[in-house]
């Protein structure tokens, strides 16, 4: 009676793309600052300013990811301990 989800894994094509749109996204931005007709404080300003997106987007990825896995864990564990009740339970036995 027990449904173990399948873990989801995304294919390589997917992480390839994923990366190379990352890559190509910050190379475009840094390309851009770097082209920039403004004084080298105004592009260093930005370019620190695309390396803290950069990273602040990174770490809320992994916490909503790990908040996801932690939910999954703590209903599993729920799950279980139904599936243990329902199993010690018998309908039939005198009260």
């Amino acid at each position: 009676m027990s449904d173990t989800p399948v873990k989801q894994q995304s294919t390589a094509a997917f992480y390839g793309q994923a990366v190379a749109s990352f890559g190509v996204a910050l190379g475009a931005t840094a390309v851009g600052i770097f082209n920039l007709e403004t004084d080298a404080w105004v592009r260093a300003f930005l370019g620190i300013a695309v390396l803290y997106l950069v990273t602040s987007a990174f770490t809320l990825a992994k916490v909503i990811r790990d908040r996801q896995e932690a939910g999954q864990i703590v209903n599993r564990v729920d799950q279980a301990r139904l599936e243990k009740l329902l199993a010690e339970h018998d309908p039939l036995q005198k009260l």
